[in-house]
């Protein structure tokens, strides 16, 4: 049995192209072996999150996803997740963080998220962003204190950089992550994604969050530049594809129409390289 991630292949094929495959190569067998299962457990209940399917049916089965980890860490793991419960021994990886993973989700699968609040937002990048660094921290080998501040800035600083990204995205499924006190900042009292979206003041709104952004990046780099550089090098990958994708979006400004920024593979592969070997 290899687990959820059945075999390397067929996930770094589904990863193939993002700054997660370029930073995972780069890591010894054992561990990125582990950080696909990782990426495996997060795809398979975001795909339940994100699918089109009732709310209740998500919510049904992400409790599923939840009674298999508390299953796995009774000591009988499902089938098929030999990989999991391998990675789970091997490296430490804390119950919790899988279950705050599925808590993110349920967030998501409940109801359409539609200008939550800073501090319903910062739960939000935690759970679905953060946790995953506390679990990717303790495959990295950092120590406690320096993963838990890495995880917390990095995932935050990830996420909200997904947020700005994918808003037309998740306008059209009915999803708004914009705060609400940046649209009233903006001067935006709607809700509404569509109405949100068109508005020419978004980018205020957008803005900020890039600002909030910007500060969890820097903070992230503060607790890299102390740790042991190969212990970083892949999430260093990760921060500096993010980082640029940030920064082109804020230059080329976040009113309609929006084309899609992305860092092209060459660039990523590029990045991977300079860090392949620190």
């Amino acid at each position: 049995m290899l687990g959820l991630a059945q075999k390397e292949g067929s996930v770094a094929k589904r990863a193939s192209g993002s700054s997660f495959y370029f930073a995972m190569r780069i890591l010894p067998q054992a561990q990125r072996q582990a950080m696909f299962e990782i990426y495996s457990f997060c795809r398979a209940v975001d795909d339940i999150a994100d699918c089109d399917a009732p709310h209740a049916w998500r919510l049904e089965h992400l409790a599923r996803w939840r009674n298999n980890i508390d299953t796995l860490y009774a000591g009988h793991a499902p089938q098929d997740w030999d990989g999991l419960k391998r990675a789970v021994a091997q490296f430490s990886l804390r119950k919790d963080d899988f279950l705050a993973v599925i808590d993110g989700m349920e967030m998501d699968g409940a109801q359409d998220i539609r200008a939550p609040d800073w501090p319903t937002l910062d739960l939000y990048c935690d759970r679905v962003a953060s946790a995953v660094g506390r679990l990717s921290v303790r495959v990295f080998g950092l120590g406690e204190n320096d993963g838990l501040a890495l995880a917390h800035h990095l995932g935050r600083a990830l996420q909200m950089t997904n947020i700005l990204r994918d808003i037309d995205e998740d306008a059209g499924v009915g999803r708004l992550y914009l705060p609400r006190e940046a649209l009233a900042a903006a001067g935006i009292m709607s809700t509404d994604p569509a109405t949100v979206i068109a508005d020419p003041a978004i980018g205020i709104a957008c803005m900020m969050v890039a600002e909030r952004a910007r500060e969890h990046f820097a903070k992230a780099s503060e607790v890299m530049a102390a740790c042991p550089r190969r212990q970083v090098r892949a999430p260093k990958i990760m921060q500096l594809a993010y980082r640029q994708m940030l920064e082109d979006m804020m230059a080329r400004g976040f009113s309609a129409p929006r084309t899609r920024v992305h860092v092209s593979k060459s660039h990523l592969l590029g990045i991977a390289l300079r860090h392949a070997f620190l």
